[in-house]
């Protein structure tokens, strides 16, 4: 038995594919594919691994061809199937995919684009188009362009230049453009594509902002530059963690880890804090950051599962909140801060009774200042960093 694995591309056929769909005794894919490219031929609607490989057992057919939507070797189905075919002789014939075929429609290079799946899989639009490039997006199901535009105009990236193809390679293709926002409005086919351009955002450096870069207001508490670093050396944050910010103030500890990580959930229950920290978010582009308002423990519950969380502030409620990150995920690292001996006293015997490996770090800035013709050390308050992770 010999199967050969087509990718069938933007509605049209690579010379090599036609001529294996002509030789074959058998094909085997979609309603839709079998019905443009069967004709007269046996065929099994099969779509699954599992629905293929029953076919596959169940022919006698010695030359078979299984057809894929677009490019065989992009995000499709081929990579399942392929594990499965270890006593056949196989082959793969790639097609055009949807991105090369978009990028051709739109005159564009595509070598710098991000790719990115939305068909049937969990995608954060708004984490992808932060990295700095263009993101390309296969859409499908009940996530189309317009659901992504609106999810990127809900973070404030309404005004980034989106393009979007409807059935690319049919009589009926489509090509749109627009804002994120103006797209957001608009009614797509279910094969459709689409193309944001990236966000805007300052150059990428080593945590520690400036403290004077950051917008401040009178009351609302801000963790200092020194700290920052820390907190993230600490916390280990990596390019696809979400993280849990509780007790924000001005923002300045959720925008570094914002700027590092795949999405941000930053809780406060403060009024002033909270839009100085939004005002934050966007002075520095954080648009992965999403600010929510309410006291810990209770506005975490609906909040997705992190890999890292930071304590700036509890309210009373430590004992609690540590409880229910514990609940949510066991193995998520922890760090809080602490500029009381009780509160460092408290993180420290609840990470212990959690069962977390503790570790405890003091902090002690001094800074200079200008006092006439001569320089002056000024100690800043000192701060412990108690951190906490899986044994």
């Amino acid at each position: 038995m010999t199967v050969t694995l087509i990718g069938c591309g933007c509605g049209s056929l690579t010379g090599e594919a036609r001529a294996a769909i002509e030789s074959a005794e058998l094909l085997i894919g979609s309603e839709r594919l079998l019905k443009e490219y069967g004709g007269e031929k046996a065929q099994i609607e099969a779509v699954t691994v599992s629905a293929i490989t029953d076919a596959l057992k169940n022919t006698d057919a010695e030359k078979i061809c299984v057809l894929y939507s677009g490019d065989s070797g992009f995000y499709s189905g081929a990579r399942l199937l392929l594990p499965e075919l270890a006593e056949c002789d196989k082959r793969v014939l790639p097609g055009v995919s949807s991105v090369q075929h978009f990028a051709a429609r739109l005159q564009k290079p595509w070598q710098d684009w991000r790719l990115c799946s939305a068909h049937g899989v969990d995608c954060d639009a708004v984490a992808a188009v932060c990295q700095g490039r263009p993101v390309f997006f296969l859409t499908g199901g009940k996530t189309g362009p317009a659901v992504i535009c609106r999810e990127l105009t809900e973070a404030g990236l309404g005004f980034l230049k989106a393009y979007a193809g409807d059935d690319l390679g049919t009589e009926r293709e489509r090509i749109s453009e627009g804002t994120a926002a103006e797209l957001a409005e608009g009614d797509f086919s279910p094969l459709s594509v689409l193309l944001v351009e990236p966000a805007p955002r300052p150059a990428r450096r080593v945590p520690g902002i400036p403290d004077a870069d950051f917008l401040r207001a009178e009351k609302v508490p801000m963790t200092k530059q020194e700290v920052r670093a820390a907190i993230l050396a600490k916390l280990a944050v990596s390019p696809e963690d979400v993280c849990w910010d509780i007790g924000t103030g001005t923002g300045s500890v959720a925008v570094e880890l914002a700027l590092w990580c795949r999405a941000v959930y930053s809780v406060e229950r403060e009024d002033a804090a909270l839009g100085v920290a939004e005002k934050n978010r966007i002075r520095f582009g954080a648009w992965n950051l999403r600010l929510v308002q309410g006291e810990a423990p209770a506005a975490l519950s609906a909040l997705p599962k992190p890999d890292a969380v930071f304590v700036g502030g509890s309210g009373g409620n430590l004992r609690a909140i540590l409880e229910t990150v514990h609940m949510t995920n066991p193995v998520a690292r922890i760090c809080v801060s602490a500029i009381t001996i009780e509160s460092l006293h408290n993180s420290y015997t609840v990470l212990q009774a959690l069962g977390y490996e503790t570790e405890v770090t003091q902090i002690s800035v001094s800074r200079s200042k200008p006092a006439g013709g001569l320089t002056l050390m000024l100690a800043q308050n000192p701060v412990w960093l108690i951190t906490g992770c899986a044994k």
